[in-house]
């Protein structure tokens, strides 16, 4: 007896109970994962093919506008290297787990709209996440499976830029998820999106459309329009490719200032041309689901 104990001790990694055990796990986990995701109607993945276009800001408010239209709606942040939304929607503490301690509990930021950001597993907001591509897919499957969604008309995802483990894992996933891809006019992104746009053919990733993010700007002293980076880029490239045009939206001082403050301007009672372009996004979207 003392012989198999200590056998069973030395057991290396991949025997058949550890292997069984793993499976097990793993099937316990896409158990939670199918059962949450049944409890979501729609679910849409913000993308983009570079950075700094817009992609958070534009996850952020459109869960905003959602949740003011009544809709029951989570926002997860899944950006594990530049993760923004929890300082965008203003979340400082930690996420709480459930009573059983089984899942976790998404913030409530008003009576419609709940977020999840891996921000908030850190203690410390500037601590550098630096994970492989396997720790991450396996965060981004408990960021579904186990965190206490509850009933959702709306599950806004907002994955890093590009074409990597995280939009991958996204879709794997979260197969019926649906893009909205999000870029700026100057060609420099424009080139990234096509990237973005073969992703989503390759993986077979239906897509609503295209949003064009700071394409102009209002001076607000004379009041003249001017081209940040070129406007047009972004419909010209939906049409090229065969996609909807959700609309552009024009550079918005107002956006920034919102964000650092951790209230999405779309929360705010104001209407400016930044808001009325979004409104119209939001309605091009809501309206092909």
């Amino acid at each position: 007896m003392i012989h198999d104990s200590v056998d069973k001790a030395k057991k290396p990694q991949g025997c058949p109970s550890q292997e069984g055990d793993m499976a097990r796990k793993q099937q316990e986990q896409q158990a939670m994962i199918k059962t949450s995701l049944a409890r979501i109607k729609h679910k849409i993945f913000v993308l983009s093919g570079k950075g700094g276009v817009g992609k958070s800001s534009v996850s952020a408010n459109l869960a905003a506008v959602l949740s003011k239209k009544g809709y029951k709606t989570g926002l997860m942040d899944v950006d594990v290297h530049g993760p923004s939304i929890a300082q965008m929607l203003g979340l400082t503490e930690l996420l709480d787990i459930t009573p059983d301690q089984q899942r976790l509990i998404p913030k409530q930021i008003n009576d419609n709209l709940k977020v999840v950001s891996v921000q908030a597993l850190m203690q410390d907001k500037d601590q550098a996440i630096i994970w492989r591509g396997p720790a991450k897919a396996g965060m981004i499957q408990q960021f579904v499976g186990m965190v206490d969604w509850g009933d959702l008309d709306f599950l806004v995802i907002d994955a890093p830029p590009g074409t990597g483990d995280e939009p991958l894992t996204v879709v794997q996933t979260i197969p019926e998820a649906l893009g909205v891809i999000v870029t700026t006019p100057q060609e420099v992104a424009l080139a990234d999106i096509r990237k973005s746009i073969s992703f989503c053919k390759t993986v077979k990733l239906k897509t609503l459309g295209i949003v064009e993010n700071m394409s102009g700007f209002t001076c607000p002293h004379c009041n003249e329009a001017i081209d940040l980076f070129m406007n047009g880029g972004g419909e010209k490239t939906a049409r090229e490719q065969g996609l909807t045009f959700l609309g552009s939206i024009p550079f918005d001082t107002g956006v920034v200032v919102s964000g650092d403050q951790g209230v999405p301007i779309m929360f705010q009672d104001k209407e400016t041309p930044f808001t009325k372009a979004f409104g119209k996004v939001v309605d091009n979207i809501v309206k092909q689901l």
